[in-house]
């Protein structure tokens, strides 16, 4: 945990009910909002990734891209974006995952990393972890080494933080929300 995890988790906003009845959906803005707070969440996760020689973060469309982005240049790494697929114009892997109704398909441009690289895959939230395991197996496509899995909040009543630990990847969230 970050020693600023209260703070941080204090500025998040829960809206009820969104996007659908029973849905405590967990806003980001407000945290982003206040520069105080938002360069908090960035130290924190610099402090935990400064001494771990990764050569890459992988930030998920689209949320993930603002954490990664200053990650990225606070570390002097390079940032791979996750996209939703049809967004990137080079040749590409793709990964395809579940939804709670549906599925999704993410993709990576097929130089986004050199074999053996060390990445730090990045988005904003761990819910059922669909999207943050398949952006792994793209990192794992390219073989590359997935490091850890980062986001501000883990949802794990959901379960994904523990569908990802259970399948091989460490897992590291600056704060947690009960419920979904």
């Amino acid at each position: 945990m970050s020693a600023y995890s209260q703070e941080i988790k204090d500025a998040i906003r829960t809206v009820p009910n969104w996007p659908e009845e029973g849905v405590m959906f967990r806003d980001i803005m407000p945290l982003l909002q206040n520069a105080n707070v938002f360069r908090k969440l960035i130290d924190s996760f610099v402090h935990r990734y400064q001494n771990l020689q990764l050569d890459a973060i992988a930030a998920i469309d689209a949320r993930g891209f603002i954490l990664g982005a200053p990650l990225a240049y606070e570390l002097g790494l390079s940032l791979v974006p996750v996209r939703k697929k049809g967004k990137l114009p080079f040749k590409t892997v793709t990964q395809s995952y579940d939804l709670e109704y549906g599925s999704a398909t993410i993709e990576l441009h097929t130089d986004a990393f050199k074999a053996g690289d060390r990445v730090l895959v990045m988005d904003d939230l761990i819910a059922t972890g669909g999207t943050m395991l398949a952006a792994c197996e793209l990192v794992r496509k390219l073989n590359a080494e997935v490091v850890e899995v980062a986001a501000i909040i883990d949802l794990p009543d959901l379960k994904g933080s523990e569908k990802l630990r259970n399948a091989g990847f460490d897992v590291y969230a600056i704060c947690e929300f009960d419920g979904h």
